[in-house]
C-alpha cells in the first residue's frame, strides 16, 4: 500500500539521511521526495510517498522521535 507523508523538519546536517533511513529500516520504500525550505530557513517541508505492508502508524511514531523531525502526518494515497 502506499502513504503519503507531510514532515516539517529542521534543516540540520544529515535530517533527511535520517528520515529516508528510519523509512527503509521499518521497511517502507520511498517512491519520492520533494520539498522545500521555509522562508525563516530554519525548517524544510517535505513531502514523502513510501510503499510498504506494515501499519502506518509504525513510521509515523519512529519519524516523530527523530530529533530533527518537528511535525509528521502520514495517509494513503488515493
Amino acid at each position: 500500500m502506499r502513504y503519503q507523508l507531510e514532515l516539517t523538519l529542521r534543516r540540520a546536517e544529515g535530517a533527511l539521511t535520517r528520515v529516508l533511513g528510519t523509512a527503509e529500516r521499518r521497511g517502507f520504500l520511498p517512491v519520492s521526495v520533494d520539498g522545500h525550505a521555509h522562508a525563516d530557513g530554519e525548517r524544510w517541508q517535505l513531502r514523502m510517498t513510501v510503499e510498504g505492508e506494515r501499519a502506518p502508524e509504525t513510521l509515523q511514531h519512529q519519524l516523530a522521535k527523530l530529533y530533527d523531525c518537528l511535525t509528521v502526518e502520514v495517509r494513503p494515497c488515493p
